[in-house]
C-alpha cells in the first residue's frame, strides 16, 4: 500500500439520505450523517484491494466540515485520498472532500485502522458474553 491511493464515488440524493429522514436535522437536505458515511466507504473501498487476506478497515476518527447544502436529487461526488501511512502501517489517514453540481460540500480527513476482520468481530463477541 503507498500514499496516493484514491477513492471515488458519486451518488443521488434520495428521500433515505435527507437530515430529515435520518434524524439529523427538519429540512429536506443531504445529511451530514450520511455525507460521513459515504466518505467512509469510499475510503474503505480504496484501499481494500491494497490489504492482506483476512484484514479490512475500520474507522476510527473524522474530521469533516459540511460546508454546503445539497437538494434532494442532486448528485453528489465523493473523493478520497491516502495521505499518511504511520509508520506501523496499522493506521491510514485520508484526505477527503465531497461535492455536489453547484461546488464544494464537504471536506476534511478520516482515519481508519487496519485489522484482522476475524480477530476484530471476536472482540465484539466478547462484549456480549
Amino acid at each position: 500500500m503507498e500514499i496516493g491511493i484514491t477513492g471515488e464515488r458519486t451518488l443521488t440524493v434520495t428521500k433515505e439520505k435527507l437530515a430529515s429522514a435520518v434524524g439529523s436535522g427538519l429540512v429536506d437536505v443531504f445529511s451530514t450523517p450520511m455525507m460521513i458515511a459515504e466518505i467512509e466507504g469510499t475510503a474503505a473501498d480504496s484501499v481494500a484491494p491494497f490489504l492482506d487476506a483476512g484484514k479490512t478497515t475500520v474507522g476510527t476518527e473524522v474530521h469533516v466540515s459540511h460546508t454546503a447544502a445539497t437538494p434532494e436529487g442532486m448528485h453528489v461526488h465523493i473523493h478520497t485520498e491516502l495521505i499518511d501511512i504511520q509508520a506501523n502501517g496499522k493506521v491510514l489517514t485520508f484526505k477527503v472532500t465531497a461535492t455536489d453540481e453547484v461546488g464544494q460540500i464537504g471536506n476534511g480527513t478520516h482515519t481508519r485502522a487496519i485489522v484482522d476482520a476475524a480477530r476484530f468481530m471476536e472482540k465484539v463477541s466478547a462484549k456480549r458474553a
